[in-house]
């Protein structure tokens, strides 16, 4: 018995990993963010046109909190018309595998046929 005790220490680091993992994750539109992107920069409007159910405003803060999460970065170009590219930082492309991985989970219940009773 005494080896499944947790040391309270890693109790409150497990619970800061998940609270972080839960507020990267958190949200409707976080994750089709972080699987349009992928491994490629995208400019906004790409990301409008790839994620058409989501609106401006909510594209809008949630590219901004991924950013201030650590998970995206913004690169701006001094061109005209201005040019802005959002891509993935190291941190963020750390997501991609567990995302993937949540993906086959619901082809498996997409191709599951539903009892009869």
């Amino acid at each position: 018995m005494d080896d499944q005790i947790v040391p309270q220490n890693s109790i409150t680091s497990t619970e800061s990993a998940l609270k972080k993992t839960l507020a990267i994750i958190c949200g409707k539109w976080r994750l089709h963010i972080i699987f349009q992107l992928g491994t490629e920069a995208r400019r906004y409007g790409e990301l409008r046109r790839m994620i058409p159910d989501v609106s401006e405003k909510v594209l809008i803060q949630e590219l901004k909190a991924l950013i201030e999460l650590g998970v995206l970065e913004k690169k701006s170009y001094r061109e005209i018309p201005p040019r802005v590219e959002y891509s993935l930082t190291m941190k963020g492309l750390q997501v991609l595998p567990t995302l993937l991985n949540l993906i086959t989970v619901g082809e498996t219940f997409l191709n599951e046929q539903p009892l009869v009773k």
